[in-house]
């Protein structure tokens, strides 16, 4: 008697159609951003991507491979990142238009990398096993790729699924990069050993899924650093982005945010208030009526705001320190800035060939800081690390700056919406903390304002759409810093390239034979 086909195999003749496996793997990406926030399902997206590895194995033709994993990766930035079309709906009768064109061109341009990964696995697998764990080793490493390519843009990165669960602390030893890798090798196991031991290869992914647990129960308790206590006011004012800059709620807002500053305190007095990204929108001086009136707000504390200033000819987006004097002290100008956001690529290239209001316009953004650096927020308050908005995705360039004491994020995630990219940058802030080792206290335009210890928990917050302000007991930083904070992606870049190399051996000694049936 003929052995019976195992499931992947049965479902190969239903898959040779083109658009049926567009479509099958488009939903399968889709569903594998479920454990993105808001949703936060990381065995929901395992699954996901264990089943898409397990179709991906019945493909050997490279071409073939690229239009699956291209179609999956569609489907995963579109369920993660379809919040970038919220820009575009603040003036919705100028931009509204380009909403769906700008998703579009998003997803087909970052499922590029997901293409690439499948098509140069399908390549280099002899067998099926071999095409799976090259997929996972592939998959993570062009995640990585996406991160740094064109100023990079780390979000939603396939590990970015675990913030909030114990796995998350395997980033204080590898971290974000490390994550995915861990994420997509788990996924990849049950299809590496076939359909035939689907049981065995459940339960090992499991298993594998369970190591860093222990660890992270372990950090959980490990020693803190003592200090003074500090208390911080984080002030959410709620300002709307579509009304932000009109004439007649700018009074508005700042009024909201002199009121809340100046409130008096149910605990401990507030010895520093923070703002959010952009919040002050009148000039700022040494000494002018505005710094005064700021200073005053405080109550004796200085104050932290986020403005956009002028410097030697060139615009900036910038925090400053507003003491109770009334001085300005402590600039930091965004050094990260978001491309087409901020700035214009290209521009100066636009400068000296676009015709001249195209060329004007592209040369309006902002210029960049020198780079991310400690700074002191006041007497006794040293040894800060501020991050304006985008600039908290990149743990490679955290790692470049001198340890902080605590990290100060300010930002304005009303251009988010209101649905998931406020919640995928917390997400990612949280990470920030596990990887540095250090409370993160983070001022959000509309929220999610919020507390964030050393170990990545939200100790506290105040909600989206919410008014309000939170006094915070400043967490302790940990004692040791963690491995991450002092190798870097050197240690996932180690582990990428010994795979590598495993698979390119296993592939030497391999016959190449696959008789298993394809989708091509």
């Amino acid at each position: 008697m003929a052995p019976k086909a195992d499931l992947t195999e049965r479902m190969a003749g239903w898959l040779t159609g083109r658009w049926r496996s567009f479509a099958l793997f488009a939903a399968l990406g889709a569903v594998a951003g479920t454990g993105q926030a808001p949703i936060g399902l990381p065995w929901l997206s395992v699954a996901a991507l264990a089943l898409g590895f397990a179709l991906f194995s019945l493909v050997r033709e490279p071409k073939a491979a690229v239009w699956r994993g291209w179609a999956m990766g569609v489907g995963y930035v579109v369920a993660t990142m379809f919040w970038i079309v919220e820009p575009f709906f603040v003036d919705p009768l100028r931009h509204g238009w380009l909403a769906p064109l700008a998703l579009f061109a998003h997803a087909a341009g970052f499922a590029i990398f997901w293409a690439l990964a499948f098509g140069a696995a399908a390549l280099l697998g002899r067998g099926r096993w071999q095409r799976v764990l090259w997929g996972a080793v592939l998959l993570a490493a062009v995640e990585m790729l996406r991160s740094h390519l064109w100023t990079g843009f780390p979000w939603a990165l396939i590990g970015h699924i675990w913030v909030g669960q114990p796995q998350m602390h395997l980033a204080a030893l590898l971290g974000p990069h490390g994550l995915t890798l861990f994420t997509t090798l788990a996924a990849a196991i049950p299809a590496a050993m076939g359909s035939r031991r689907a049981a065995l290869g459940v339960m090992a992914s499991l298993a594998f899924l369970a190591l860093p647990v222990p660890y992270g129960l372990w950090r959980l308790g490990q020693p803190v650093e003592m200090r003074a206590p500090l208390t911080v006011r984080l002030v959410q004012p709620n300002a709307a982005q579509h009304l932000k800059w009109t004439e007649e709620m700018i009074p508005v807002f700042f009024e909201r945010l002199i009121a809340l500053s100046a409130e008096p305190p149910e605990g401990a007095k507030p010895d520093l208030v923070v703002w959010p990204e952009t919040s002050l929108a009148y000039l700022l001086a040494p000494g002018n009526g505005t710094a005064q009136v700021v200073a005053d707000a405080g109550r004796g504390a200085p104050v932290v705001v986020g403005l956009q200033r002028r410097d030697g000819g060139v615009a900036r987006n910038s925090l400053a320190v507003i003491t109770p004097g009334a001085d300005v002290t402590s600039y930091y100008d965004k050094s990260h800035l978001v491309p087409f956001g901020e700035y214009m690529p290209g521009a100066r290239w636009l400068g000296e060939w676009a015709p001249g209001g195209l060329a004007e316009a592209a040369m309006s953004g902002f210029a960049p800081g020198d780079g991310l650096r400690l700074i002191s927020l006041g007497e006794g308050i040293e040894g800060v690390l501020p991050l304006i908005c985008y600039e908290a995705i990149f743990a490679e360039e955290i790692i470049a700056a001198p340890r902080p004491e605590w990290i100060l994020h300010i930002t304005n995630d009303a251009w988010f919406g209101k649905i998931a990219g406020p919640y995928q940058h917390l997400a990612q802030a949280r990470l920030r903390a596990v990887e540095q080792g250090v409370p993160v206290l983070r001022a959000a335009n509309t929220g999610i304002s919020a507390v964030i210890d050393a170990q990545g928990r939200v100790l506290n917050s105040l909600a989206l759409g919410e008014t309000g302000l939170l006094d915070v007991a400043l967490p302790p930083r940990l004692a040791a810093a963690p491995p991450y904070r002092l190798w870097g992606d050197w240690g996932v870049l180690a582990l990428l390239a010994l795979a590598a190399m495993a698979l390119g051996v296993a592939r030497a000694r391999s016959v190449p034979v696959d008789p298993t049936p394809s989708t091509d």
